[in-house]
């Protein structure tokens, strides 16, 4: 009788159950890190703590993931994949203009769903936190995604962006801080858009 590695059965088509055992870990981790962060700030993620709710001691956590940064690494890369595929569902409107309030609306949304994700993809948050260039893939992504919308308003130049995303990110900030259970900035939303607008109409 001969014994095979998962390795050798995973080359001729079979599963390797250990690799889908450690990416299930992997995703368990993920997620206690996410309630971890929920309950205690993006600043509070506790190795030990993810450790005693996924049932393993802190240094097996190493086994899975380098370093704490390489957990905030994979959970703004989920972040990122959930924002990428958000961004892409919007559809477009009857005309631009209302296209783009739509979009600015749904942004804000999307980032008050979930307050903690929202400031590790968008506010940095977290000290001397670098994403890999991996994760920060979806990021460009979406953000390609929202240059071609503004094109369609005329806003063209290379700082357009910017102040786009300066408004938006900086609506999410009031939002979260000072009416995070109600609509006080979302509700302005439009107003900000529209400025927005008028300002690139002027030019």
């Amino acid at each position: 009788m001969t014994t095979e590695t998962p390795t050798a059965r995973s080359s001729r088509g079979g599963r390797d159950r250990r690799a889908e055992r450690h990416a299930a870990t992997r995703e368990e981790i993920i997620a206690a890190a996410w309630e971890q962060v929920r309950e205690h700030g993006l600043a509070g993620l506790s190795l030990r703590d993810v450790a005693r709710a996924v049932g393993m001691r802190p240094p097996s956590v190493y086994s899975y993931f380098e370093s704490k940064a390489a957990i905030y690494d994979a959970m703004y890369a989920e972040g990122n994949a959930a924002f990428l595929e958000h961004v892409l569902s919007v559809p477009p409107l009857d005309n631009p203009h209302a296209t783009l309030r739509h979009a600015a609306t749904s942004f804000m949304h999307f980032a008050m769903e979930d307050t903690s994700r929202a400031q590790l993809l968008f506010q940095r948050t977290v000290p001397d936190f670098e994403p890999s260039p991996e994760s920060y893939a979806m990021a460009l992504q979406a953000l390609e995604h929202t240059r071609a919308l503004l094109r369609t308003v005329g806003a063209r130049r290379k700082g357009d962006i910017d102040v786009w995303t300066a408004m938006l990110s900086g609506l999410v900030t009031q939002q979260i801080s000072n009416d995070p259970d109600g609509t006080r900035w979302i509700d302005r939303c439009d107003d900000a858009v529209d400025m927005f607008l008028a300002w690139i109409d002027t030019r």
